[in-house]
């Protein structure tokens, strides 16, 4: 019988995290919230909800020293999700309501505000993956939860062999933004899988078959 992979929910006081659990569980992860440094750079795949303001965000992920294992994993090629302001809080900066926020910086860019008539971007859309998307394989079609009022609008990080070509996800609401981006061990989505529905837990499943077990 083939173990389940391990999959470490930081909780590093962002909120929505029982819920992200839940659905890792039903995608066939064994998923364990934890604030445990060790366990959250081990496990064989570390999500990073996040919920509220950019800044809130980053606050809390420094202040619990989770930008240090998101950055120790990914330097060690260990997969790594981000879901929601988890998503991004992985630009270079945010700026929400007149507060310029650092972020973590791994993708260079800004998020912004959408542009849009009616915010927060609530509800259900449909988005366009990038052909070869391994988190959207057999559901390119299907539709996902938002709930956001910022996001990323534009990609700029320039990849040449011998790294892989990112996948990038877009979706359209007032003008376009990125829903989601898949850059080697780093993955995100801007919608929250875990709100939706059987797309959601299909997709979570998708991120979930690309990690290796460990014997952890």
């Amino acid at each position: 019988m083939t173990s389940r992979p391990l999959v470490a929910v930081l909780d590093y006081g962002s909120g929505n995290v029982h819920s992200a659990v839940k659905a890792l569980a039903a995608a066939g992860a064994d998923a364990r919230l934890t604030s445990d440094r060790t366990l959250a750079l081990e496990a064989d795949g570390l999500v990073v909800p996040g919920v509220g303001a950019f800044d809130a965000v980053m606050s809390a992920l420094r202040a619990s020293r989770g930008d240090e294992v998101i950055d120790r994993r990914l330097a060690g090629g260990r997969p790594v999700l981000g879901i929601c302001v988890g998503m991004q809080v992985l630009f270079g900066r945010g700026v929400e309501r007149g507060v310029d926020t650092e972020g973590m910086g791994q993708w260079p860019g800004v998020v912004t505000e959408v542009d849009a008539p009616v915010l927060p971007h609530m509800g259900w859309n449909t988005v366009e993956p990038d052909a070869g998307s391994r988190l959207f394989a057999g559901i390119e079609e299907e539709r996902f939860y938002f709930v956001h009022s910022f996001a990323a609008h534009a990609w700029s990080l320039p990849m040449e062999p011998p790294f892989p070509v990112p996948r990038l996800t877009w979706c359209e609401y007032g003008t376009r933004f990125l829903a989601a981006v898949e850059n080697g061990p780093l993955s995100a989505t801007q919608f929250h899988p875990e709100k939706s529905g059987e797309a959601g837990i299909r997709l979570l499943s998708n991120w979930i078959d690309g990690l290796a077990p460990t014997s952890l």
